[in-house]
């Protein structure tokens, strides 16, 4: 019995035995392959690595200020009769926006009319009895000064009468109105803002240091998070005289042209004033670069017996424009880098290239719905 038991257990001892060298042979067989199994290449677009001019320019945050910029007020104590203007609306200069009451200086104007006649009146009888010698040159004078008295009194009430009938002073928009009808309002309440939009002035400062780069007629680019897309062409107009003592900073003031009506005043935009010197540089498509705490680089594309494979090359970066960066160190001009999706390519993995859906790359993009 113990015989047959032990029969057993040395079959069984046997079986598993087999069965671990072949299960072990297949495993090594398995970790074999995968040694030799190579991924299929990794299909990529390309582009070359450039060289450009690129203008060199200053660049600095700035505020936008109207050309004209006032807030109509009243000029004359008065009751608020009539309101000819919407808020928000484009009026041009000389456009009626209140009429005060003038009802009571109306009511003057015929009497000081009349008083101007009759002291007209009398000086022309004053002429006549002075040639006749009949009164002195004293009263004839007299005369004179009564009917310059008259004059200015009608005068100054058809002045009041006009300032109580309030005109836009230039063509703008105009803002919140303050005043309601009925409103009496006093001297210098304020109506409504009315703002000249186009064109715009835009302010800023540079250092002190760049004061001899700049002179009037300098073109400037304007853009802002207020104006997603959108690129505002303007030229310097005026630059201060007299730098800043506290900041060491000097002040300049661009215009720009404003059609649209999208800049509008107290927005704060970024500047680059455009200077006429140029610099030569490498541009690659901003999408190549694989951004990293520790160094940006990118894959450089080398071929070996028609075998395409990729070099991870470590890059230091500069100025942007548009879709485009500059590299200051790490590529040379003429070689050829992946241009979108490297976030999923490895150093040394090899690759097709296909550029039939790639990317069209701009230094000035203008995208469809800005």
């Amino acid at each position: 019995m113990k015989k047959r038991i032990l029969i057993a257990v040395a079959g069984l001892v046997v079986l598993v035995a087999i069965l671990g060298a072949v299960k072990f042979l297949q495993i090594r067989a398995m970790v074999d392959q995968a040694k030799k199994f190579t991924p299929p290449p990794e299909t990529v677009t390309t582009a070359p690595v450039t060289a450009d001019a690129w203008g060199t320019s200053l660049t600095a945050v700035g505020t936008l200020t109207a050309v004209q910029g006032v807030t109509v007020s009243a000029e004359l104590p008065g009751n608020v009769v009539s309101i000819a203007f919407e808020a928000g609306m484009t009026v041009q200069k000389g456009d009626i926006l209140v009429r005060q009451d003038t009802s009571s200086e109306e009511a003057q104007l015929p009497g000081s009319v009349a008083q101007a006649d009759l002291a007209r009146s009398n000086l022309s009888r004053a002429d006549q009895l002075l040639q006749r010698g009949i009164i002195a040159r004293v009263d004839r004078d007299n005369a004179v000064a009564a009917l310059a008295q008259a004059e200015a009194q009608a005068e100054n009430i058809r002045a009041a009468i006009q300032k109580k009938t309030i005109r836009a002073p230039f063509r703008g928009q105009l803002g919140i109105r303050q005043v309601n009808l009925g409103q009496t309002l006093r001297e210098g309440d304020p109506i409504v803002v009315l703002q000249s939009l186009d064109p715009v002035f835009v302010d800023f400062s540079l250092p002190e240091q760049q004061v001899s780069a700049l002179r009037t007629g300098l073109p400037v680019s304007i853009t802002g998070d207020a104006l997603p897309g959108l690129t505002v062409k303007g030229r310097i107009t005026a630059v201060s005289p007299q730098v800043d003592a506290d900041t060491r900073s000097i002040k300049v003031q661009a215009t720009a042209a404003n059609s649209s009506g999208k800049l509008r005043p107290g927005m704060f935009v970024n500047v680059a004033v455009e200077l006429p010197m140029q610099r030569n540089v490498l541009v690659i498509p901003a999408t190549a670069v694989l951004y990293a705490p520790y160094s940006d680089s990118v894959f450089v594309i080398e071929e070996n017996n028609k075998i395409k494979t990729l070099r991870q090359q470590f890059v230091r970066l500069g100025e942007k424009r548009g879709d485009f960066v500059a590299v200051t160190e790490g590529l040379k001009e003429g070689e050829t880098i992946v241009s979108t999706g490297v976030f999923k390519l490895r150093n040394g993995q090899q690759v097709t290239v296909d550029n039939t859906l790639a990317p069209q790359f701009h230094k000035a993009p203008a995208p469809e719905n800005s």
